[in-house]
Formats: structure tokens, C-alpha cells, sequence
């Protein structure tokens, strides 16, 4: 792929022999010749070396396991230089072996404190597992009937077209030398293919230039269009026999079906390194890959603005989108974001890909894009459609046979309200209430709840209210939002209307014994109760408290009106007009009558039974006889008008 290419697009200088393929970056014939060399040498310090360069040579190659296998070697027979703990536990973490891994990066430390390579990839073996167990709402599908044994790469569709496909493959078919140096695959070219909708499959991908003036003996590759697709630019590294000439970008137009001679886009001067071009929408500005002076670390992200022949001077996108590592494969989408990938910020496996949006303040904020876009593999070159929310990308994660070309979609966020309507005693759906939803963005909804079940689709980024209404019952309502949310969500919601025909139990209010001062437990409670008459104005209540019949009933008839007086008084402190409340204590004068949900709660009770002294005193037993004493024990309300309206007094007359 072209990313171990550009590894390979540099001047060779003067090197030993037994490390000149190595040095300028043919990594698969490399390590051939450092097998060879390995057999005939005896020194343990060679062989560690040598151990030491084939395990960097399959790292390059992204045969991440078989170079685990040659660093560890490499440490059992002494090798000196401790970069040798970094890059063993880089492979190790895209192997999935995180504790092996940490252990590693914890042995670089110690020789390099600080280290933030190190320190990231601590961090990345922490993350990914999390990230594997809670991927994104992104969905992802291999394209198996485009992808071959061989490398594919940098899809894109030209023009934003979905019937045609453009990409980079070394598969059969290539122009280029069958014994690459760099990775032992063809050299690749520029191939297209179209969707055949009646087998709802590619067809067999083809050179995009038939007359070979874009694809040639070289390596051609990670092709960019502009808005209409009949404009390229794209990679290319020249050899001349095995030396390599550099990478450059190129540029070709279609003219009826035909592909002019590729002209070199002037860009960076002398510099050996020019890749991965990204054309914005409206073709005023060309981001690109170099390593050319002036940049963060090994491959870095630039751009030039102009037009096409007169391009400005690059600039480096800088060290927010920039690091000592390599930053590669740069995608501007058509709203503004840049997507890129990098093998040295916190992340799931060799090359992860980035997303940058830029703040209020114009500064680039970047996050990875995680799973199921990222994976402990290598992936990069995606591709969005304009306008859209999928598009293409590449990865050789698992289950690939290299590098395979994906399709993504990221599905729209559906936020829902499925919910129903009950009667707050006795727990039954209510049928025929009304519905009503209201939201910050001006949505205004009703209907009627035929069976007690209700529905809403919820807009994003938007507050709601829904609220239900039964005549013979007291509104209920409940509050829901959107904002911020990131994921689908279905809303669970339940409204429980108070009958106004009967008492209404109010749990959880809580004195101490003997006593009438409320307790800090009792809160929860006691406000739902505020709002129900906040959300119901003109309804006027007594609330009623109530005792066991033991003990002395003048006592608990006193004891009962204090307590109802106190309930009154915390609602008058929360808003609540006094007119509106009138406190009742019953004492032992009003046992609990049973209803269906009691009878369901307790099998030892029926419906209709009323929990006097001599009923509760023939229970046999004592646990049955206490449950009965604390339901008689209890706080109610029951609705005394549903007319009243707020007496407001005149203004004084000046």
C-alpha cells in the first residue's frame, strides 16, 4: 500500500550493504537479506540486530504478529537500544496483548521518562477495549466483491457518484513490477469499477486509463476528484530501475471518456515527498502529505490554496493536527471537517483515523473516531460522500485478507417517546386520554390514547413536554430532552393520573413516633405532590392523616391533625395558595378499605376488606397484623373542587 511506498520514496545515500534495502525502505526484500545475512553470522550482538531490523521491517509491512516475534527475539538476545520495549509493545497492542504491551511501554519509560509516544500507547491499551465493547452508532461493511487478495485502497467516488468506484489496488491486472521491494506486491495503480445494480455487486474493477498515461510501470495511487469528478490528482512514485525518485502529486482531466497526460502539481520544491491529495469543495485549496523542512515529526499534513497551475506556498497545518509521528491520508470533507490518520496520538492499532472540526476560535479540535471505524489494525483514506453521512474507507483489520476497502454509514439519530397512561391506584392503563406534545423548537402535537398507549418521534438538540389529560383525573406531565445527546434513545415514559373520586395515598411521608415534624425523607414526596398541583391550578384538596387504631384515640385524633397541618404547611412554603389546602386529621376514624393493588401486594388480603381493630386483631399472625397497622398509617388527599381560580387583590389607588 502506498503508505509503506512513501516509506520507500526517499534517496538511498551511502549506506553498508548488508542495510541499504533496509535504509531506503524496501522493508520485503530487506528481510530476505537479513535472514541471509543472519545464517552466517556467529556474534550475538549482530544477530540481535538483525532480529531487531526484520521485526521493524514486518512492523512497516504491518505483519504485526510475525514482528512481535522477531522484537521479542531480538530482547531475549540482549539488544541494546531500548527502542527496541517501544516498537515491540506497538505491535503488541495491534495484537491485542495489552498487558504484554503496558509492561513494555513501562520498560521504555524507565529509560526515557515522559516519553509521550509511550505514555499514548499506555493510554491507547486502556481505551481500546472500551472502545471495542461501546462502538459508535457508525455502520461498516466490507466490500468483498470489489476486494482482492492484493492491497485495495483509497476509495472514492468521482463526483460524489455512487455507481463508480475509483481506488488503488496492486491486485492482477497492475502495471507495475511484480517483485516490489518495499512489499513484495505489484506496484499499484489507479482502477475504477461500476455497480452492477441487477447482481447488486461490483463488477470486475479495471485500469481507470486504458492508454496507461495515468497508471504506468510506477506506483499510482490515493486519488482525490473535484466536485464534478473529471479532475485528479493523485500519487504517484517514480523509479528509475530500483531507485526510487520520490513521491509526487499529479493531476489529470477526463474529456469524453479519456484521461490527459498527467501534469506535476508544483508544490513543494525539492522536497522527496508529496502524497495523498485532498481537494476541498469549491477547488480553492489542496491538502497534501510531506515531510518536507519545517514540519512536527516524520510525515506531516499541509496545505495550498490557490487554483489548479497556481497553488500557493504550503503551509503546515500545524501541531494541532500535527505530531512527531506521521500524519497521512487527509480527507476535507465539504462542511469544513478534516479527516486524517495517525500513528501517534492515543488509539486503537497502527494507523487510526482523526477527526478535526474547527471551535468558535478557529483552532482545530481533534478526536478519534473509534470503533467500529477504528479497529486494532491500520486504517485510513476515508472518504465521505458530499452532503452525506457514509462514504469509504480502508482498513486490514482482522478478518481482511490486507488492505480492503470499506463502506460506512452512519444511520440518523432517532429519538423517540413510547409511553403509556395509567391510573396512579390501581396501576391500569386509562383509555381515551389525551396527549399533548410541546417542544422548545415550536413542535405542537396532540392525540388521543385510544388503549392507554402513546408515541411521539422527538426532533434532536430540542426539550419537550408531554402531558396527559382524563376528565374525572388530575393532569400529568414529564419533562424530556434531546440536547446533547449522541445516541439514539427510545424515551420510556409513564403518566400516572390521580383520580379525583377518591382518597390518594401520598407514600413516603415520614414523622417520628408520636411525633408531627416532618422528616428530611419526606421531600421526595412532598414535592411530587407540589407539582401535581402546580400542573393542576384549579383544583383545591384536604389532605387527610391518619393513624392505627392503638393507643389513645383523643391522642391519635390530635396527633393526626398536626401531622396534616404540617404537610399543608411545607406546601404554602413551596408556593401553594393556602386557599387551595384544607389539613384534616382522622385518627383511628377512617381504616384503610382494600383495594385491587393491596389485594395484589398481599395475598392475605381481599379486595373490599376493611382493616378495622377486629379484623386486624383475627390476622394469625403478628407480621400480618403490623403490615396491616402501616397501611392505616398513612397520608392522603382527595380533590374538594376542580373551579378554583386565584383571587388577586386590587392595586392601592395612589
Amino acid at each position: 500500500m502506498l503508505t509503506l511506498v512513501l516509506g520507500g520514496c526517499k534517496a538511498s545515500g551511502k549506506l553498508s550493504k548488508s542495510n541499504k534495502s533496509y535504509e531506503i525502505g524496501e522493508y520485503y526484500r530487506s528481510i530476505e537479506q537479513y535472514r541471509k545475512t543472519y545464517r552466517k553470522t556467529k556474534n550475538r550482538a549482530v544477530k540481535a540486530e538483525i532480529q531487531f531490523r526484520i521485526a521493524e521491517a514486518y512492523k512497516y509491512i504491518g505483519e504485526y504478529k510475525r514482528a512481535a516475534t522477531f522484537y521479542k527475539t531480538a530482547i531475549v538476545r540482549g539488544y541494546s537500544d531500548p527502542i527496541v520495549f517501544l516498537h515491540y509493545a506497538d505491535v503488541l497492542r495491534a495484537d491485542q496483548e495489552y498487558d504484554e504491551a503496558i509492561a513494555n511501554y513501562q520498560k521504555y519509560l524507565k529509560t526515557s521518562p515522559g516519553d509521550q509516544h509511550a505514555l499514548n500507547g499506555i493510554a491507547s491499551c486502556d481505551r481500546t477495549p472500551k472502545w471495542l465493547d461501546n462502538p459508535t452508532r457508525f455502520q461498516i461493511e466490507d466490500l468483498k466483491s470489489l476486494n482482492s487478495k492484493a492491497s485495495d485502497y483509497a476509495g472514492v467516488y468521482p463526483g460524489g457518484h455512487e455507481n463508480q468506484i475509483v481506488f488503488t489496488s496492486s491486485r492482477e491486472g497492475a502495471t507495475g513490477r511484480r517483485d516490489s521491494p518495499i512489499t513484495g506486491q505489484l506496484y499499484g495503480d489507479i482502477f475504477h469499477s461500476y455497480y452492477d445494480k441487477q447482481k447488486g455487486r461490483w463488477e470486475k474493477p479495471t485500469l481507470i486509463d486504458e492508454n496507461l498515461t495515468v497508471d504506468t510501470g510506477d506506483d499510482e495511487g490515493a486519488a482525490s476528484f473535484d466536485s464534478r469528478g473529471t479532475t485528479m490528482y493523485f500519487t504517484r512514485c517514480r523509479y528509475d530501475k530500483t531507485k526510487s525518485m520520490g513521491a509526487e502529486i499529479y493531476t489529470s482531466s477526463e474529456t469524453g471518456g479519456t484521461w490527459s497526460d498527467p501534469v506535476r502539481v508544483e508544490l513543494g520544491g525539492d522536497s522527496l515527498l508529496i502524497a495523498h491529495p485532498s481537494l476541498s469543495a469549491d477547488g480553492r485549496t489542496l491538502y497534501f502529505v510531506s515531510d518536507m523542512p519545517g514540519g512536527f515529526g516524520g510525515k506531516d499534513i499541509w496545505k495550498a490554496e490557490g487554483a489548479p497551475g497556481a497553488w500557493g506556498k504550503p503551509v503546515n497545518l500545524g501541531p494541532a493536527i500535527n505530531t512527531p509521528g506521521n500524519e497521512m491520508f487527509p480527507f476535507i470533507r465539504d462542511n469544513g471537517e478534516l479527516y486524517f490518520s495517525s500513528d501517534f496520538r492515543v488509539g486503537m492499532g497502527g494507523l487510526d483515523i482523526f477527526k478535526a472540526v474547527k471551535n468558535d476560535k478557529g483552532q482545530w479540535e481533534v478526536e478519534n473516531m473509534k470503533s467500529p471505524i477504528n479497529s486494532p489494525g491500520d486504517d485510513f483514506a476515508i472518504y465521505f460522500i458530499p452532503g452525506e453521512d457514509r462514504g469509504l474507507f480502508t482498513t486490514n483489520r482482522k478478518g481482511t485478507r490486507g488492505d480492503d476497502i470499506f463502506s460506512f454509514v452512519l444511520p440518523p439519530k432517532i429519538f423517540e417517546i413510547d409511553g403509556n397512561v395509567v391510573d396512579k391506584e390501581t396501576g391500569n392503563r386509562l383509555k381515551n386520554a389525551t396527549i399533548r406534545l410541546i417542544g422548545t423548537d415550536g413542535t405542537m402535537l396532540r392525540l388521543n390514547a385510544d388503549n392507554g398507549k402513546f408515541k411521539f418521534r422527538l426532533n434532536p438538540e430540542t426539550e419537550y413536554v408531554v402531558a396527559a389529560f382524563k376528565k374525572g383525573y388530575l393532569n400529568a406531565k414529564a419533562n424530556e430532552t434531546t440536547i446533547g445527546l449522541k445516541d439514539s434513545k427510545t424515551f420510556d415514559v409513564s403518566l400516572a393520573l390521580t383520580p379525583t373520586d377518591a382518597p390518594i395515598r401520598v407514600d413516603n411521608i415520614y414523622f417520628d413516633f408520636g411525633k408531627w415534624d416532618l422528616l428530611p425523607a419526606s421531600k421526595n414526596a412532598l414535592d411530587s405532590l407540589v407539582q401535581i398541583l402546580v400542573q393542576n391550578p384549579t383544583v383545591t384538596i384536604e389532605l387527610m392523616a391518619h393513624t392505627d387504631c392503638r393507643g389513645d384515640a383523643k391522642f391519635n385524633f390530635e396527633l393526626s391533625q398536626k401531622r396534616a397541618e404540617s404537610v399543608v404547611n411545607y406546601l404554602v412554603a413551596n408556593g401553594i395558595s393556602p386557599a387551595r389546602l384544607v389539613a384534616k386529621g382522622y385518627g383511628e376514624t377512617a381504616p384503610k378499605t382494600v383495594n385491587r393493588k393491596l389485594a395484589q401486594k398481599y395475598n392475605f388480603l381481599k379486595r373490599g376488606e376493611e382493616l378495622t381493630c377486629d379484623f386486624i386483631n383475627k390476622l394469625p399472625t403478628e407480621e400480618e397484623q403490623e403490615i396491616c397497622h402501616q397501611i392505616n398509617r398513612r397520608t392522603e388527599f382527595r380533590v374538594l373542587s376542580t373551579d378554583y381560580r386565584e383571587k388577586f387583590a386590587p392595586s392601592p389607588k395612589e
